[in-house]
């Protein structure tokens, strides 16, 4: 009898320590989980700033060895100007938009598919747009105060952006009331009031564009984006402005290699 309970004992034992065993297994492998995510995390300052990222995670490895990455400082001389390149075709009107504080950057989402683009009979909905400063791309070595940057997709997710420089000078009554309640901290997505804005009415008057292949200006910096620039720039506050910069001081990828690219000009 005391065999037995000395058995039952010996395999209670076993089973404790497997358990255990299992316990720290489990423990490690979520520690290891835990630490990839947090050196995946990236930003605007060393060091997780932008000469890192392709360091930070593997899926960030085209921020350093991609070919065709963006922004890029746009040199007027050596712009090709192709007038017989058919132009980006812009559908937009007043939608409802809610603001989202991201971790980079001021966030705006639609609340309907309403927007659209169509570049070489291929059709990109606005997915959401964003704000940099200072202003991502250079005009001969030149950058703005800030830059406003609509993002679009096609029904395979492949990408195309607007980008609009902004300097300083007359208040954006266009952006005046969502500016009025900017998200100081990070915020989930869609968890503010609806803003209507007509973005017809806030792309300048002079239309003409620099177009090139490009890349996502954060991380993982995909290549086979259509970037579509405008030369004239748009119009806010110095208050506007100075309401960006105390919650995102700086978050601008600096200017990347043209490479053997190509930038076209059209309009105007």
């Amino acid at each position: 009898m005391k065999k037995l309970g000395y058995l039952v004992l010996a395999m209670f034992s076993s089973l404790m320590l497997a358990a255990c065993a299992q316990q720290k297994s489990e423990e490690k492998e979520k520690e290891v989980i835990t630490t990839s995510a947090d050196q995946s995390d990236w930003s605007y300052e060393e060091p997780t700033g932008p000469e890192s990222w392709g360091e930070l995670d593997p899926s960030n490895l085209t921020c350093v060895n991609g070919s065709e990455q963006s922004p890029i400082n746009v040199e007027f001389p050596e712009v090709i100007e192709d007038r017989k390149l058919k132009g980006t075709e812009i559908h937009y009107e007043s939608t409802s938009f809610t603001l989202e504080n991201n971790g980079h950057t001021i966030q705006a989402n639609p609340t309907e598919e309403s927007n659209k683009i169509i570049i070489e009979n291929n059709e990109y909905k606005l997915s959401q747009f964003h704000f940099h400063t200072p202003s991502e791309h250079q005009f001969n070595g030149q950058n703005y105060e800030m830059e406003l940057h609509l993002v679009h997709s096609d029904e395979n997710g492949k990408l195309a952006v607007i980008g609009l420089m902004i300097q300083e000078g007359n208040e954006n009554e266009l952006l005046a009331e969502m500016w009025s309640e900017l998200p100081t901290d990070k915020t989930a997505k869609g968890n503010s009031e609806k803003y209507d804005m007509d973005l017809q009415a806030l792309l300048p008057e002079n239309k003409t564009t620099f177009e090139y292949a490009g890349s996502l200006t954060t991380p993982p910096c995909t290549e086979e984006v259509q970037w579509v620039v405008f030369e004239q720039p748009i119009e806010m506050s110095k208050a506007q402005i100075e309401a960006f910069r105390l919650i995102f001081p700086d978050n601008h990828r600096p200017v990347q290699p043209i490479n053997e690219r190509e930038i076209n000009k059209n309009g105007e």
